[in-house]
């Protein structure tokens, strides 16, 4: 079968590159004219805060910021990971 359809391809060249053509106006058209909704959006949802502490040891920071936000987001519906760091000057929750 797929002997058959390479040798109908090799004598009948003109109709395999007018098939070509007209396949790829179709897709140009297609994707032209498709909506933005309904492609759909691949990236992940993400928050990011920073929150600034100056003048306390990255374990305050830790213990007194960080770590209450980060079980505050843990309890947010649909919420994957958490990622956090504690610094000198404040903390990051991601």
């Amino acid at each position: 079968m797929i002997a058959g359809l390479i040798r109908w391809s090799v004598a009948n060249r003109f109709f395999v590159l007018i098939g070509v053509v007209a396949l790829l106006i179709a897709g140009l058209i297609a994707v032209r004219t498709t909506a933005v909704d309904a492609l759909p959006d691949l990236s992940d949802v993400q928050v990011i805060i920073t929150t600034p502490y100056a003048g306390q040891a990255p374990q305050i920071v830790e213990n007194q910021v960080t770590y209450p936000l980060a079980t505050t987001m843990l309890s947010v519906p649909g919420a994957r990971t958490v990622r956090s760091t504690g610094r000198a000057r404040g903390s990051s929750n991601i």
